[in-house]
């Protein structure tokens, strides 16, 4: 990724002019359509409507058609840009090097060694980091022209569907082929609870579309019952609930999903500080971050972490995967009194999401000397 710091300052711009009715612009590393445009002083779609058959994703020394626009000797906001060298990485406040390896798609081992100040001095704001890679991809999301935005969303179609007993958002989300954070936008009612006979509007693709329509209510109603077991769901609660002294596993079709998507979900909050009883962004305690993640797709893990080391199978730590939730016996307790999710698991190293009173949320390892010695166990609470 190339960083691009874009600081405003007050310089005189220079007289332009040109004969030409266009600019010819040579794409080089860090440009993007709003720099570009910016740069020239005019509007985006300006330049797409010169550059009709050019990429969403611009290449490096393809050249564009930039209108011409005379500019006056007057003072002008202009934009001085500071792009790191390709390969690096400047640090920037609250971030941390799992963050930055999931950026740029390389091990945090691997960052370590290409930049060994890192194992003595830690991360510093500021830094310059070497980014281990032979490619460094920009990681900004390319301007999409309107028109092509407005023809994407014309090809979905708006569907109206019922919300059935025992169902979840994971589940509803899954069936129309969009995430649960896009089916809470469609439809903000439910971000709080998802109530039973209340009705969704959902956008998706006309395939999914015929295919729910198809459905009989019948098979609706069968389909729903499947995903959450009912050991699972209280009686008047559409939240699937895992209660103390459980031995067995919430079975949700493609699970692996559903990890992934909780696993997002928790690092989403590292660097949110950590606060006693917290179970929002305002702060979270161990316990709650795992109480908070896992009730955003409708499973309602117990309170405490010692409640919630009650709860699932224990599995071996050579067994852990992503998505299990593994205990700690912190300070001298004789008693569980720390929880974590499971991010990532090799060379038996178990790194793992978890809200520490001395960092807030933050990913930490097994090898590391403190949560070695006071590993305790791992549970396995999904299938």
């Amino acid at each position: 990724m190339i960083l691009r710091l874009v600081v405003t300052l007050f310089l005189f711009s220079s007289v332009v002019f040109s004969q030409e009715k266009f600019i010819k612009h040579t794409i080089s590393k860090g440009d993007n359509i709003s720099v570009i445009a910016k740069k020239y002083g005019v509007k985006t779609k300006a330049i797409f409507d010169a550059n009709p058959n050019a990429p969403k994703i611009l290449k490096l020394n393809s050249v564009l058609l930039i209108p011409n626009k005379n500019f006056t000797s007057i003072k002008t906001p202009v934009e001085a840009v500071v792009i790191n060298n390709p390969g690096s990485h400047q640090v920037l406040a609250k971030e941390t090097l799992w963050g930055i390896s999931k950026k740029y798609n390389v091990a945090v081992d691997d960052l370590k060694k290409a930049n060994p100040l890192l194992e003595t001095e830690g991360l510093k704001i500021g830094q310059q980091l070497i980014i281990p890679s032979n490619e460094v991809a920009s990681l900004e999301k390319p301007v999409q022209n309107t028109e092509i935005q407005n023809a994407e969303n014309s090809s979905l179609v708006e569907v109206e569907r019922e919300v059935l007993p025992k169902e979840t958002k994971y589940a509803i989300a899954k069936e129309f082929g969009i995430s649960v954070a896009e089916l809470q936008k469609q439809n903000p009612q439910i971000k709080t609870k998802l109530r039973v006979g209340s009705v969704l509007k959902i956008k998706t693709t006309k395939e999914k579309a015929d295919a729910y329509l198809a459905l009989k209510p019948q098979e609706k109603v069968e389909e729903a019952i499947v995903e959450v077991p009912s050991q699972f769901t209280t009686g008047s609660s559409e939240v699937a609930e895992i209660t103390g002294d459980s031995s067995s596993l919430i079975k949700v079709e493609n699970h692996l999903g559903l990890i992934d998507q909780l696993i997002s979900t928790a690092t989403e909050n590292i660097g949110i500080r950590y606060r006693s009883g917290g179970t929002t962004k305002a702060g979270f305690d161990c316990s709650g971050l795992m109480y908070s993640t896992f009730s955003n797709f409708d499973v309602k893990l117990p309170r405490t972490s010692i409640e919630q080391s009650r709860i699932g199978i224990k599995v071996n730590s050579d067994e852990a995967q992503k998505g299990d939730l593994i205990f700690f016996k912190t300070n001298g307790r004789r008693h569980i009194n720390h929880v974590g999710m499971v991010v990532d698991v090799a060379d038996g190293e178990i790194k793992f999401v978890h809200s520490s009173t001395h960092g807030g949320v933050i990913i930490s390892s097994t090898k590391e000397s403190y949560y070695g010695r006071n590993f305790s166990q791992v549970n396995r609470v999904l299938q």
